[in-house]
């Protein structure tokens, strides 16, 4: 068995090096943007989107790749369905008017575009790129702490990549200022784990 996967890593690893820019699309069972928040300097709010689609490509040879990806806001969690409920809502209970909230209804989806860079023995090490939210686009670069394509297992000889990044932002910065007048951290951390399938 150890034979076979070496045999078949070999065989794609010069298809891979010798290629135009591979395709692949977004594993959406595979795929999970989490996220983490401060709550009134008490706690860490945890929580991720269910439901993502997406594209990328891969030019290992060229050392450059880009990456597509849209997130269904509606698809939240939190593990609490009244802080889901009220997160996706039009304003939350202490505003008057629309406030520090996702108002899913005029803005449905998130979108990260951005470029692969910074390859180390043929993996990109970052994403370079910008995220649009609540009608807002704003630069954000996602560190890509592991990175790995292998024949995916079921589908072979066409590859499944998998990567985990990790990146911040400000979610005021976004509309999302919800407890920034109680003194509410900002700063959101990103933890993404993601798989896509090549193409055919």
């Amino acid at each position: 068995m150890r034979l076979l996967t070496l045999t078949l890593l070999l065989a794609v690893i010069p298809a891979m090096a010798a290629a135009t820019p591979l395709h692949f699309t977004l594993d959406p069972d595979h795929t999970y943007p989490s996220f983490e928040a401060d709550h009134m300097g008490l706690s860490i709010w945890r929580g991720k989107f269910d439901h993502s689609t997406g594209t990328a490509t891969l030019d290992t040879a060229a050392k450059t790749g880009t990456v597509d990806v849209t997130v269904d806001i509606a698809s939240i969690d939190f593990g609490n369905p009244a802080l889901n409920k009220v997160m996706l809502g039009a304003k939350a209970p202490m505003c008057q008017t629309e406030c520090g909230t996702f108002f899913v209804e005029k803005y449905p989806t998130a979108r990260y575009r951005g470029r692969l860079a910074d390859f180390v023995d043929g993996a990109p090490t970052k994403a370079v790129g910008t995220l649009t939210m609540r009608g807002v686009t704003k630069p954000l670069t996602l560190t890509i702490d592991r990175f790995k394509c292998v024949p995916d297992f079921m589908l072979k000889p066409r590859l499944r990549c998998g990567a985990d990044a990790l990146g911040t932002f400000q979610r005021d910065a976004f509309g999302l200022d919800g407890g920034k007048s109680f003194g509410m951290d900002m700063k959101v951390t990103l933890r993404i784990q993601v798989e896509a399938v090549q193409d055919k």
